[in-house]
């Protein structure tokens, strides 16, 4: 009777084990609960935004910026974002981080239940007491389980500390693709700029040289002095330097290209098309507005998410020390039945079993537990400062491409009009000079006033859109926590992150 209460007993006790395993520490949770807190209200930004446009960044869906590299309507752009994604050492790196995290979490949550393990064994031995020996022959089968019960949290902490890693490790693989896109499409930007200056280039050259074939033609008439003759060649030569020198650095951007993508420099050079008219044509992006506050705007950036999941981290970290520093309780049992015989005689079948329970005290460790607590709390402190310091520099990242933009965008109608101004000014001299009422020196410096002024309005353009693509990331590059809006996204090769949960951020307080 005594041997079935004990059994009884024995079923029932996991019964409200089971049942803690998923909230908290069966007798209490140690460590601090993290809550997330929100932003200190912000009324807007600081700097203009630009003039009015078709939509907001937003435009009522979260996904909406995700597809903002399509609106382009260049696909070479985008077949060079795919390329880059898919080549993407630090992708690649933040994929496999996503995956250790998803591991780590596998093996929290396997923490909190029991582990059950199987053996099977043969052996056949041969002994002797002094007389003849004997061969016995034993082959057994075995069951072992072993279970740490959570009394104290520590081991739900931990599964809390694996659910802020992964949450954190999935969002900085999203920070790593808006990266990697940004980068490239500045480098096809910078590619696609320094051709349009080859074109200003060129065209300088092939006026400077027409200019020095006809003063040449009139110098050796008489009619140009030897002075005038030696300048025009000056500047035909120096028209020729200049086109050489930047057509190099174009080559340098087709290279820089290349190694981004990993596609083979003839295939590059096909998609990057052989007509230089359009080839040399910035791209057109696609405006928005931030309508959202900052803080809202940091719900996007999916550096801050990943921030905002390590100080959850930390927090959940300090739990899984201080659990350390209280008693253990774990259940441990097997079962092994083994068939043996003696010499070939009839196999005899024997079982063992063991279970019971074993109560682990902490008694001195020379203060390293404690150590260890005070360790995981600064290391909370830093995480918490570390977020903060990002979310600064995220609103700062704003509201500098908006200071960018808004620059580009009063300085275009003056650069074009300055353009404008001294080609007619330059004209006016030629038509002098080839009168000979104007000197040639007059002609050359009204044409590099010319020249200047063209190149600084495609700085002007190029800028432009680089503040675009500037603004773009730092708003978080369409990113969302969302799941259902990352369900619309095109994340190829995703590394199926967890959804995480969007909330407001201010680094959290345990």
């Amino acid at each position: 009777m005594r041997h079935k209460r004990w059994r009884a007993l024995g079923w029932s006790l996991p019964l409200p084990l089971l049942s803690a395993c998923g909230g908290g520490g069966l007798l209490a949770t140690v460590g601090p609960d993290y809550q997330a807190e929100p932003l200190p209200p912000v009324t807007g930004w600081h700097e203009p935004q630009p003039g009015p446009v078709a939509r907001s960044a937003h435009g009522g869906a979260a996904g909406d910026l995700i597809r903002w590299w399509e609106r382009f309507n260049d696909p070479t752009l985008t077949r060079l974002l795919d390329a880059a994604e898919r080549q993407s050492a630090s992708l690649a790196e933040a994929k496999a981080r996503v995956e250790q995290a998803r591991a780590n979490l596998a093996g929290a949550d396997g923490a909190l239940l029991p582990n059950l393990d199987a053996s099977l064994a043969g052996k056949r031995s041969s002994a002797s007491f002094g007389g003849e020996p004997f061969v016995w022959n034993q082959y057994s089968a075995g069951l072992q389980s072993s279970w740490e019960i959570d009394l104290f949290g520590g081991l739900a902490r931990q599964q809390q500390a694996a659910l802020g890693q992964l949450a954190a490790k999935s969002a900085a693989w999203h920070d790593a693709r808006v990266t990697v896109a940004a980068e490239t499409a500045n480098a096809y930007l910078a590619y696609r700029y320094c051709l349009s200056q080859v074109q200003i280039l060129q065209a300088d050259r092939a006026s400077r040289s027409e200019s020095a074939r006809l003063i040449e033609i009139a110098g050796d008439s008489g009619l140009r002095p030897a002075g005038d003759v030696a300048l025009a060649r000056a500047g035909a030569a120096e028209a020729r330097s200049n086109v050489l020198q930047q057509q190099a650095q174009c080559e340098r951007g087709v290279k820089g290209l290349a190694a981004l993508t990993a596609l083979d420099e003839s295939e590059l050079r096909g998609l990057l098309g052989t007509d230089a008219e359009q080839a040399a044509k910035l791209p057109e992006p696609p405006a928005f507005r931030i309508d959202a506050i900052p803080a809202g705007v940091l719900l996007q950036r999916p550096d801050i998410a990943a921030a905002e999941r390590d100080v959850a981290e930390a927090s959940a970290n300090i739990g899984v020390q201080r659990a350390k520093q209280f008693p253990k309780l774990s259940l441990s049992g097997n079962i092994t039945p083994t068939l043996q015989n003696i010499n070939a005689a009839a196999l005899m079948l024997a079982q063992t079993w063991a279970i019971g329970p074993t109560l682990s005290l902490p008694l001195f460790d020379a203060g390293k537990r404690a150590a260890d607590v005070a360790v995981a709390e600064q290391q909370y402190l830093a995480a918490a400062s570390r977020f903060r310091d990002k979310a600064r520099t995220a609103v700062k990242e704003v509201e500098e491409a908006l200071v960018r933009l808004n620059s580009a965008g009063l300085r275009l109608p003056e650069g074009r009009a300055a353009v404008d101004s001294y080609r007619a000014n330059y004209r006016s001299l030629e038509a002098l000079n080839q009168n000979g009422l104007s000197s040639l020196l007059d002609v050359e410096t009204a044409r590099r006033n010319l020249l200047s002024a063209e190149l600084a309005l495609k700085t002007l353009e190029q800028e432009r859109v680089s503040a675009w693509i500037a603004l773009y990331r730092a708003v978080g590059g369409g990113w969302t926590a969302n799941a259902e809006a990352a369900a619309q996204s095109d994340v190829n090769a995703s590394p199926d992150s967890l959804p995480i949960q969007q909330v407001s951020f201010n680094g959290g307080k345990s």
